[in-house]
This record gives structure tokens, sequence and C-alpha cells, in this order.
């Protein structure tokens, strides 16, 4: 019987859903915005506001967000993964990345709530 012990990366199935997934939601937030702007052509600032302004939309909004960060750090966790060799510059594009999609998340949660 042969022991396969699994080591590196094996995110495989569980982030090609997670991408699919994400996906769905960042068409489906995409599919809604362009419905309500065609409903709406002329939006102004208090339009704006006012969409944003029930907790319902907010919470899409950032769950839009969210999944477009996530969505992005699988894609460019991969793209590194594959292309860059050098392990400290893996290491470094890694946490640059990973830092400024926090900084990215919180800043949203910011703008949507008013933190």
């Amino acid at each position: 019987m042969v022991n396969r012990v699994v080591v590196g990366a094996h995110f495989g199935l569980r982030d090609w859903l997670i991408q699919r997934v994400t996906a769905v939601v960042m068409v489906l937030g995409s599919l809604l915005l362009a419905a309500f702007l065609l409903f709406r052509p002329h939006l102004g600032y208090d339009g704006w506001t006012g969409l944003f302004a029930g907790g319902p939309v907010r919470t899409f909004a950032l769950l839009f967000l969210l999944s477009l960060y996530y969505h992005a750090w699988i894609g460019v966790r991969d793209i590194v993964m594959d292309y860059v060799k050098p392990a400290w510059v893996r290491l470094l594009i890694h946490v640059l990345v990973i830092l400024v999609l926090i900084v990215y998340a919180i800043w949203s949660v910011q703008i949507l709530w008013g933190f």
C-alpha cells in the first residue's frame, strides 16, 4: 500500500470552488448595479447616498467587496506560486498583497458603515 503524504500547496478544489462562488457574487452585484443604473440614468449624490442608506445594500456591497478581495488573493497567490521562484521574493509579495487587501477591507468597512 502506498502512503501518500501531501506537502506544499494543497488548496485545489476548495480554492477553485471559492473563486467560482466569489465570481457569482460579483456577477450578481454587477448585474444588480447595472439594472439600477438603467432605471436611474441621471443619478446624483442624493441618489447614491439614498441607495447606500439601507442596510441590505450596504451589506451586499460589503459582501461584493470582500468577495473581490478574496478572489484577488487566490488569483495573485496562484500566479506568484507559479511564476516567482525565489522563496524570499514570493514571501515578500504574499505579505505585501495580504497587507494591501486587509487595508482595502478595513477601508471598505469605513466607507460603507461610516466608522
